[in-house]
């Protein structure tokens, strides 16, 4: 260790307190953290790109400093998306401290590991209090039934009003108008749940009605008088 001259000169004088950091919580416990494996806990992280094209939600479950799962869900560019795939490869196994400071090939997947990073190292995860945290394997019970990211995507103008295309339930097929123009309702389909039975040899004609669903005012009788599809009109 060198030391400036100023430093050289000066007398020593004892360090009083040596209480250590303050501790956080994590996974029940309440722990002081002085290295990466002191770290545990399953939480988010939310990053976005450069330009703003896009953004990453990452959600890590991480045990003893290792990451044990990962789950990676983007929106925006087709770079974007196959980067994900990549960053899916890359996390598993590596400490977070690694993964800070590895290159998750897009701007959104590495600011939504910083942003984790800062999370769970605060002592801010999901899993704060929850004994034992969650087993690897949580991240798939955030996708729901079908294992399908939840999305809300909706267009709207000035001079034509609002379109909903998909939201929580699935993928919008028709709007319900009221006498005054306004939506009052939506047909939508579950794409995940269709696909699910689908592949299990279900025909793909009654699978689709059989995961078709409405929401709000979208009967007649409940005040719709006419039904838009929201991608053709």
């Amino acid at each position: 260790m060198n030391y400036s001259h100023e430093v050289e000169q000066m007398c020593p004088l004892t360090k009083g307190p040596h209480h250590g950091p303050a501790p956080i919580p994590e996974e029940g416990q309440w722990v002081k953290a002085y290295q990466i494996s002191d770290i545990s806990g399953y939480t988010h992280g939310i990053g976005w790109c450069a330009p703003q094209q896009g953004t990453c939600k990452l959600s890590l479950n991480v045990k003893n400093g290792i990451i044990e799962e990962a789950l990676v869900e983007t929106i925006g560019c087709s770079g974007m998306t196959h980067s994900a795939a990549m960053a899916g490869e890359i996390l598993p196994g590596k400490t977070l401290l690694e993964a800070l400071n590895t290159d998750l090939v897009c701007d959104a997947i590495n600011v939504a590991m910083r942003e984790l990073f800062l999370q769970i190292v605060y002592g801010r995860s999901q899993t704060a209090f929850s004994d034992d945290g969650l087993p690897v394997g949580a991240g798939l019970e955030d996708l729901g039934k079908g294992l399908r990211s939840m999305t809300g995507t909706i267009f709207s103008t000035k001079a034509k009003g609002v379109r909903y295309l998909e939201l929580t339930e699935g993928y919008i097929n028709k709007l319900a108008i009221d006498e005054n123009g306004e939506v009052i309702g939506y047909q939508f389909v579950r794409l995940g749940k269709m696909m699910e039975a689908i592949r299990h040899g279900k025909d793909p004609k009654e699978a689709y009605e059989s995961n078709i669903g409405t929401y709000g005012r979208f009967k007649p009788e409940d005040g719709a008088v006419k039904y838009i599809d929201p991608r053709e009109e």
